[in-house]
């Protein structure tokens, strides 16, 4: 699968209504898709193994998306086949006194993933950039000092966050950040469907329709953020989300391809520990 239509090219300006949300790129049916998504599963897994025996990199999916985009399905699909003890999974929601008593980027700091796992952040650091530039009030709720809170408080928030994620890429935590795009259309469909199944009706909240009265304000939030945060150590994903299938097959092939590329190795081990493994060959072996 091609990346580069999904990509957004790092120091380019782009618009979000050149990506096409019902896209599905080579696809032509969802039985294809599943199929290609059920071989990526099995190297996903071989992947990860190879990742927690290394223990020397990490790597850190980000999903943003708007209401009923598929976040958690698209995590539950793709990491189906991954062992959870390598695995860790973030969902941030409103922050804590003790979060806000700190800089932002806190508490997403200390999530981070180990070294040898994969960690996965449902909404992320870039809901600073995000929710707080469609909601203000949100952002003063933060207790920053006055001289802080200028015009040019989301150039700012860019600039450090372009800094966080270079830092982490340097000390071996490779980043993917996906967008899932959906369409309003779409959205509107899986809110009623929301509404209209009785065991979907938690997954339901007022506050998600009355976020859609924001869709254009969050649309310029996105792209804004997608123009200044997207990197050559980081850059962003535009994932169509229409159709959660391909959602699921687009979001695995990049990762399997990002796993690969980082040349990933069982740890070799010393002359002395082959000894030590070859006598204990020779006593389990005259224990029969």
């Amino acid at each position: 699968m091609k990346h580069d239509a999904l990509i957004v090219p790092p120091g380019k300006t782009i618009r979000l209504k050149d990506f096409d949300p019902a896209d599905t790129g080579k696809f032509h049916s969802k039985d294809d898709a599943l199929e290609k998504l059920e071989t990526d599963i099995v190297r996903l897994a071989e992947f990860q193994d190879i990742l927690y025996a290394q223990d020397t990199q990490a790597l850190l999916i980000i999903f943003q998306a708007l209401d009923a985009a598929g976040k958690d399905s698209t995590i539950k699909h793709v990491m189906s086949g991954v062992n959870p003890q390598g695995t860790q999974v973030f969902s941030f929601k409103q922050p804590s006194a003790e979060d806000l008593d700190h800089d932002y980027l806190w508490r997403y700091h200390k999530a981070m993933p180990e070294r040898g796992r994969i960690g996965i952040f449902n909404r992320s650091y870039y809901e600073e950039v995000l929710v707080l530039r469609v909601h203000p009030e949100f952002l003063r709720a933060e207790k920053l000092p006055p001289e802080t809170m200028k015009k040019d408080v989301w150039k700012q928030r860019f600039d450090q966050i372009n800094d966080f994620e270079r830092y982490l890429t340097r000390n071996g935590v490779t980043i993917l950040k996906f967008f899932l795009n959906v369409s309003r259309e779409e959205q509107r469909k899986r809110f009623l469907a929301r509404l209209n199944t009785p065991e979907k009706n938690w997954k339901f909240s007022l506050a998600d329709v009355k976020e859609r009265a924001c869709w254009n304000d969050y649309q310029k939030a996105f792209e804004a953020v997608f123009n200044h945060t997207s990197t050559k150590w980081a850059p962003w994903y535009v994932i169509p989300a229409d159709h959660k299938w391909f959602t699921h097959v687009a979001v695995a092939d990049i990762i399997i391809s990002k796993l690969k590329s980082l040349n990933l190795k069982y740890p070799t081990v010393s002359k002395e520990h082959l000894q030590e493994l070859q006598a204990a060959r020779e006593l389990l072996e005259s224990e029969g």
